[in-house]
């Protein structure tokens, strides 16, 4: 069985919604947010960071994009992610890899901005320059779904799970639903898929339409 250290409103959304959509069964643990943090979670995450996920051989991961990643490998039937040699793995991959070293860092840094300067004085600045490094990874996403369904391939995978995420994340997120059509046009979809509903009553990444 996995275990699946998160908790609400974290980037453990787009893990648990991996486990759920797989049928995996998992254990749920709740990591508060402790100053110091708690050494036993800290030997799973060394960042102290959520999600992690323990795998059912005992061994630990990190990183939401590669557990996502290893899930869709780990259980294929599911169909989490387009199949190994496929042409739509491509784009899976290459969009996965962006999100997690583009966008998600720049949110961090919205969020978080204190770790990103010494200077206390520049706290603002950190924000305002993460704001726009979203808004054009955000801008580049929406170019990359026109015409297109979903990110990639024909059928819905963890990638658009991630990106809906992302932008539930944004600062403005009315102001985000009008400046990327595309994207809104494939969060719309998520927003009443059966298993994106659930999870949003626990972490409440959007209100309920």
């Amino acid at each position: 069985m996995y275990k699946l250290y998160t908790r609400p409103g974290s980037g453990g959304f787009v893990v648990e919604a991996a486990l759920a959509m797989a049928g995996a069964p998992f254990r749920q643990i709740d990591v508060p947010k402790k100053d110091p943090p708690d050494p036993a979670f800290l030997a799973i995450s060394p960042l102290n960071q959520v999600p992690a996920l323990t795998l059912p051989d005992g061994r630990s991961m990190t990183e939401s994009a590669a557990i996502c990643i290893l899930l869709a490998e780990r259980h294929p039937e599911a169909h989490l992610a387009p199949q190994t040699g496929s042409p739509a793995r491509a784009d899976f991959l290459r969009w996965m890899a962006f999100m997690s070293s583009a966008l998600y860092p720049a949110i961090l840094r919205l969020y978080y901005p204190h770790r990103y300067t010494a200077d206390a004085d520049s706290v603002q600045v950190v924000k305002e320059a993460a704001i726009a490094e979203m808004d054009r990874g955000f801008a580049i996403l929406d170019s990359a779904l026109a015409g297109r369904e979903w990110l990639a391939g024909e059928e819905l995978s963890l990638v658009d799970i991630y990106l809906v995420m992302l932008v539930a994340w944004h600062p403005d997120t009315k102001s985000a639903r009008v400046a990327w059509p595309n994207i809104e046009r494939l969060w719309g979809k998520l927003r009443q898929h059966a298993i994106m509903r659930k999870l949003n009553l626990s972490h409440e990444m959007w209100p309920q339409d």
